[in-house]
């Protein structure tokens, strides 16, 4: 019980001095006693003793001005002052534990052997400070709906990514679901709606494609150097259109809300550079730009009675076809052919 009890004190010691640090590092001007204690919600001898800790054992630069208001401050003329070692307040630590648990999840394990030493440092802070952390898994939900596997080649096409080397691969599209050998220059590997994806230059085919990671099935990272593609022109092709496989936008979707979906769509972001507006009548008007159709129909398709596509006419076209064809699957000759 004696030994809880002083670890505690210690540790409290040392979150006054990481507050003070703190506090002093962001000011530019001097901070009184009566100031520094209101701050930090403690005592005057409280302030004094990390004051003191903070000057005498870790070298702070603290000054203090005999003005007429009087109060500490850092010297910063030599550079500004950072802790030794590695500190931690008990929000970061709450922050860190919730990230390596998203980790966790979002690699599927992946990145369990490279974040082992600092999960077990953040382990031993977490006890001591007893935060309770351990309620994380139970209290903090990070469900992953419909996600894929990553599939095996995931730590390869991030390694030639991040080392810029060109990727030979075997890749089999999940659309035609035929098996192609491509050489590619990766240049972003990115998330999407849980699923990885690998977006490259393919050196066959001369333009930038994009390639789901769980779709290759063998892969070898290459010694030649992987070709460098703008930021800029990466943006316009991949990022400007609507969805994952996006393409460069050149169109415009209007889309109009019922006053009940309204409430929803509103706050949702379906495109960075998208328009909204509220009707008068209480619908709301969505305007996304798009190249490709197929994934904006499908998130058009989710909002059923509750959404119409006003324009361009080929969206409209698209979005009845998908429509009548669903419809066709609950048809009485399509019952009947199911009960036989």
């Amino acid at each position: 019980m004696a030994t809880t009890i002083a670890v505690d004190r210690h540790m409290d010691k040392l979150d006054r001095i990481f507050q003070l640090h703190a506090i002093l590092n962001k000011r530019r001007t001097p901070i009184s006693i009566e100031g520094l204690a209101e701050r930090m919600d403690c005592s005057r001898p409280t302030v004094f003793r990390a004051l003191g800790t903070l000057r005498d054992k870790l070298g702070a630069p603290i000054v203090c001005d005999r003005g007429s208001n009087g109060g500490y401050r850092y010297d910063n003329t030599d550079g500004r002052y950072e802790l030794p070692g590695l500190w931690f307040t008990a929000g970061e630590l709450q922050a860190l534990v919730i990230i390596q648990r998203f980790l966790n999840e979002l690699g599927g394990g992946l990145l369990e052997e490279h974040f082992a030493l600092l999960t077990k440092r953040i382990e031993e802070l977490t006890s001591k400070k007893h935060l309770n952390l351990s309620e994380v898994s139970t209290r903090i939900r990070m469900p992953a709906l419909a996600a894929r596997a990553t599939g095996p080649a995931y730590q390869g096409v991030v390694s030639a990514t991040l080392q810029r080397k060109q990727l030979w691969m075997e890749y089999r599209a999940r659309t035609t679901d035929q098996s192609s050998e491509r050489t590619v220059s990766p240049q972003r590997v990115t998330r999407y709606r849980e699923s990885w994806y690998l977006d490259a230059w393919d050196e066959g085919k001369n333009e930038l494609r994009t390639f789901a990671i769980d779709r290759i099935a063998k892969h070898r990272v290459l010694r030649a150097r992987a070709r460098d593609i703008d930021e800029n022109t990466l943006d316009e092709h991949l990022a400007s259109g609507y969805g994952i496989f996006s393409g460069k936008a050149d169109k415009i979707a209007v889309l109009s809300f019922s006053q009940e979906s309204a409430r929803w769509v509103a706050d949702e972001q379906w495109h960075p550079k998208q328009i909204g507006k509220r009707q008068a009548d209480g619908r709301y008007e969505l305007h996304i730009p798009y190249g490709l159709s197929r994934e904006l129909v499908m998130d058009i398709l989710r909002h059923g009675p509750h959404v119409k596509v006003v324009k361009p006419s080929a969206l409209v076209d698209e979005a009845k076809a998908q429509l009548t064809q669903a419809l066709e699957q609950y048809s009485s000759n399509s019952s009947q052919v199911s009960e036989k």
